[in-house]
C-alpha cells in the first residue's frame, strides 16, 4: 500500500463473494517491496473465455506481448500478477521473466502456459527477478481459494491508497450470474487504459469472440473516458474471464435480447473500477466529471472533453476552489476540434455561466462558488454545433501529485 495519506474520495472495498470457476492467492514474494503482498495467482475452470484490451504505448511491457500474442487463442487458465516492477524496457531479459513465470504457473495448474495471462505494475527498467516467483509457484497454488479477492486486491496496488473492488449480479435468460472485479491504478492514467491493471471475472458462459466485442465496446464509455494525467502508461491491462460454470443460455450474437441485461451490468462494472482509480488519482482532493454536448460528433465531443479534463490550468483551479469558466473556454478551443466561441455555453455544476459567446452576468455566484467545495466538480459544455456528445472523468492537480511522482523511483 502507498507510502502516502489515503485519498479523500477513497471508498471502502465492498464485500467481494466467490465467483464459481474463480480461485485466487497473493502472497508476499519480496520482489521489490517487504512486508507486503506482491504476487497474485488466479486460476480459472477449464471452460474459460478470454477477452482483453491493452495500452497503446508503443514502448509496452514484456507482459503486454505476451497477452496480445495469446489472445488469439481465446482461452484462459490463469493470470499471473506482480506489483513492483513493471517489467519493461527490460529487454530480453524481460521476455524470458515472463515466459520462465508463465510456464511455473502453467506447471502448478496443469494446462500449457499459453493459457496463462501475465500482468506487472511498477517501476519501469529494473530487471524481475523471475526466479523468485518460481520459487514462490508451489506455495502460490497451494494457498489457492475463492475466498482471497480482498486480498488480491491489495497485493496489485503500488502508489495506490485503497483497494478498488466491484461486484454486481445479474440475469442471462433465467441464469443469474455474476460480475466481479479488481483494479489497480492512481498515476500515469490515459485513455486507451493506463498503469492500471484491471481483472474482471463473470461465470457466465460466453465464446470468447462475443466477450471480445462487449468489451471492446463498453471500455470507449468507461476505462477510455478516464484522465490523471495524460500519460498512457507501457503496461496497463484490462482482462475479463468468462468461467462458462454458468448454465446460461449460450449467446453468440451481441444483439442478442437474452445479452441486454448481463451487457448493462458489465458495463456498469468498467464505469465503477474506472470512477475507483480515478477517485485514487494521485493528490487528488476532487473528482471531475466532464459533459460535452452539441459537438458535431460524439467523437468530437470526447476529444473536447479530454482536453478539459487534461487541461493543467483547469485542474489547477479546480484544487483552488476557483470557478474559472475562462480556463474552460481555452481548453475546448486548444482540442483542435469544430468549435465557435459566439455559440458555446458552459456551465458550473447546474448553472450556466456562460451562454452561446458571452457570460450571464446575472448567474448566481453563491451557488457555483459553494459547488467548487463539493467532492465532485460537474463541468457542462455545449457547443451548440450538432449532436455529438460525451462524459468524460478527470480529477484536479494538487502538489500531492508532485511529491509522488518526484520521488518515485525512491519508494
Amino acid at each position: 500500500m502507498s507510502k502516502y495519506p489515503v485519498s479523500p474520495l477513497a471508498t471502502d472495498l465492498p464485500t467481494l463473494p466467490p465467483v464459481r470457476g474463480v480461485r485466487l492467492a497473493s502472497i508476499e514474494a519480496g520482489l521489490r517491496y517487504s512486508g507486503r503482498l506482491d504476487l497474485t495467482l488466479m486460476e480459472f475452470a477449464p471452460s474459460t473465455t478470454v477477452a482483453g484490451v491493452f495500452t497503446k504505448n508503443k514502448c509496452p511491457g514484456a507482459p503486454i506481448d505476451w497477452c496480445r500474442n495469446i489472445l488469439k487463442h481465446g482461452k484462459a487458465r490463469g493470470v499471473l500478477i506482480n506489483a513492483g516492477i513493471a517489467n519493461v524496457f527490460t529487454g530480453k531479459a524481460g521476455f524470458d521473466a515472463v515466459k520462465y513465470s508463465a510456464q511455473a504457473a502453467a506447471k502448478a495448474i496443469g494446462c500449457s502456459s499459453e493459457e496463462i495471462y501475465v500482468a506487472s505494475t511498477g517501476v519501469i527498467g529494473e530487471q524481475l527477478p523471475y526466479q523468485k516467483i518460481i520459487d514462490a509457484m508451489p506455495t502460490l497454488y497451494q494457498q489457492l481459494d475463492e475466498n482471497q479477492w480482498k486480498e488480491s486486491a491489495q497485493a496489485i496496488l503500488t502508489t495506490d491508497t485503497f483497494a478498488k473492488g466491484y461486484s454486481i449480479t445479474t440475469k442471462i435468460g433465467n441464469e443469474t450470474v455474476t460480475i466481479q472485479g479488481i483494479a489497480k491504478g492512481s498515476g500515469m492514467i490515459a485513455p486507451d487504459m493506463a498503469t492500471m491493471l484491471a481483472f474482471v471475472t463473470t461465470d457466465a458462459k460466453l465464446p470468447a469472440s462475443l466477450l471480445q466485442a462487449l468489451l471492446s465496446e463498453k471500455v470507449k464509455t468507461t476505462f477510455n473516458a478516464i484522465t490523471v494525467d495524460s500519460d498512457t502508461s507501457t503496461s496497463d491491462t484490462l482482462l475479463v474471464f468468462a468461467t462458462g460454470v454458468a448454465n446460461n443460455t449460450e449467446i453468440t450474437d451481441i444483439n442478442d435480447p437474452l445479452l441486454q441485461d448481463f451487457a448493462q451490468a458489465f458495463e456498469t462494472t468498467l464505469k465503477e473500477l474506472a470512477l475507483l482509480v480515478i477517485k485514487d488519482g494521485e493528490g487528488v482532493s476532487k473528482l471531475i466529471e466532464i459533459t460535452v454536448k452539441g459537438a458535431v460528433n460524439d467523437d468530437s465531443a470526447f476529444k473536447i472533453g479530454m482536453a478539459i479534463g487534461n487541461s493543467p490550468l483547469v485542474k489547477t483551479a479546480i484544487t483552488g476552489e476557483d470557478a474559472n469558466w475562462g480556463r474552460v473556454v481555452m481548453a475546448v478551443g486548444k482540442a483542435g476540434e469544430p468549435a465557435n466561441r459566439d455559440t458555446l455555453s458552459v456551465a458550473i455544476g447546474d448553472i450556466w455561466v456562460a451562454h452561446e459567446g458571452g457570460v450571464l452576468t446575472d448567474y448566481d455566484r453563491n451557488k457555483v462558488n459553494q459547488h467548487m467545495k463539493a467532492e465532485t466538480i460537474k463541468i457542462k459544455v455545449n457547443l451548440n454545433l450538432g449532436q455529438g456528445s460525451a462524459t468524460v472523468w478527470s480529477c484536479n492537480l494538487t502538489k500531492g501529485y508532485i511529491d509522488i511522482n518526484g520521488s518515485y523511483l525512491r519508494s
